[in-house]
């Protein structure tokens, strides 16, 4: 399996790309709607059949149960090409979020424009933003990989969330993410890589 790490195209204070997106079932979520009222958000591009993010599934839904007492929104979102890679279908998201014990949105991005927006390159692929929906980290969820024999943590992830609310700037330097490449479909792969 080829890793491919995220692009960093988000900076430091940019603000999140709206959109609204269906969860597996068809129901709409949109990002204002999760980041009301709440004191940070962050959003995680996945897929059901990547081993890089099957490592972490589990660790991020305990992570992000944790952090829902302290007021922080977590959602993932699917945006493979689901007709070449139909593991990642909507009807295997919402199975896929049960059995990791994920209590937030699992949504589909199914004209890839969302990752597109946020500069998504892998599966996973990390961002977090403050009750102001300012980009305060983008990275890594760790630094465990599948098979590498450590398991996951969060650690980084947690250092980024557990900053936000002191009001710290995140650790630096940001690590880029690595996983699976984004499935995009047959000449939509976008023009931020390399």
């Amino acid at each position: 399996m080829a890793e491919v790490p995220s692009t960093f195209h988000l900076k430091t204070g940019q603000s999140a790309p709206e959109f609204t997106l269906p969860d597996g079932e068809g129901n709409p979520v949109s990002y204002s709607s999760l980041i009301e009222g709440r004191k940070g958000l962050v959003i995680a591009f996945v897929c059901n059949h990547c081993p890089f993010v099957v490592h972490l599934a589990g660790q991020l839904g305990k992570v992000a149960t944790e952090f829902a007492e302290q007021n922080v929104g977590f959602v993932a979102i699917s945006s493979n090409d689901v007709e070449n890679y139909p593991a990642d279908s909507p009807e295997n998201m919402v199975q896929f979020g049960k059995l990791s014990g994920w209590s937030f949105p699992y949504l589909y991005d199914e004209s890839q424009e969302v990752a597109k927006a946020y500069s998504a390159a892998c599966t996973p692929d990390f961002y977090l933003f403050d009750s102001d929906g300012k980009l305060t980290y983008a990275g890594q969820f760790d630094d465990t990989r599948p098979g590498r024999g450590a398991p996951p943590t969060g650690a980084d992830l947690r250092r980024a969330v557990e900053n936000m609310l002191n009001g710290q700037a995140a650790p630096k330097p940001w690590y880029p993410s690595s996983g699976c490449n984004i499935k995009w479909k047959p000449g939509l792969e976008p023009s931020y890589f390399g």
